[in-house]
Order: structure tokens, then sequence, then C-alpha cells
């Protein structure tokens, strides 16, 4: 197992890796909003686009991703998250994906995102 470090400041730095890889496979943790004061739409935004970030970092892409689950603090919110995924993810590619109602991700957070993918 090997940890991929990508210089970010995070509040839970010296906790855990962001992405720790694997026989050529990436796990990805928790990706949260940078910006909790935004909506679901805006949260969505931010955490797929992390989420390609990080990927790029660690030398892979949207098109490696194996799997996803999203934690999402209202599951009514699942619509305008699902607007939001169809602009990262297309027909061409589509990954596994569960969403999981919790009861609280944090203040104003809407929802956290983990993920597994291949190396490019």
């Amino acid at each position: 197992m090997d940890a991929i470090v990508i210089t970010r400041s995070l509040p839970y730095e010296g906790l855990l890796h962001e992405i720790v890889e694997h026989n050529g496979v990436l796990y990805l943790g928790g990706i949260v909003p940078e910006d909790a004061g935004l909506d679901m739409t805006g949260q969505a935004d931010d955490v797929l686009r992390q989420l390609k970030t990080l990927l790029d970092g660690a030398g892979s892409d949207l098109s490696c991703v194996l799997q996803v689950t999203i934690f999402v603090a209202d599951l009514a919110d699942k619509a305008a998250f699902n607007q939001v995924w169809k602009r990262y993810f297309t027909a061409a590619h589509l990954p596994a994906r569960a969403a999981v109602g919790v009861a609280d991700l944090g203040p104003g957070v809407k929802l956290e995102l983990t993920a597994i993918a291949a190396r490019r």
C-alpha cells in the first residue's frame, strides 16, 4: 500500500491520506465541499471538481473511476446532484455508484464523496 500525497491545506492533515494506492487501484478518502455555504448544485460541482483534480494529480482521470459513494445530508438533493454528475460522467463511462443518507456531515455540508479508480 502506497500513499499518494497531494499537497492541500486540510483540517485533518496528518490524520489520513487523501489517496492510497494498492496494486494499481486508487482509493480516495472523503471529499467535502470547500465552501459549505453553497447550495447542493454548487457543492456537487465543487466536490466533483476536487475529485477530478485529485485524480489528475495521482496520474489518473475521471474515465478511470470504478466506483463512487456519495453521502448526502438530504436524499431529496439527489436530483440536483445528478444534474451536476452528468457534466462530469457521460454515458460512455458511468462508474458504479451508491448514495447514502446520513444525519450530519458538518455545518452546512450537504455531501461527501469517496471513490475508487484505476491508474491510467
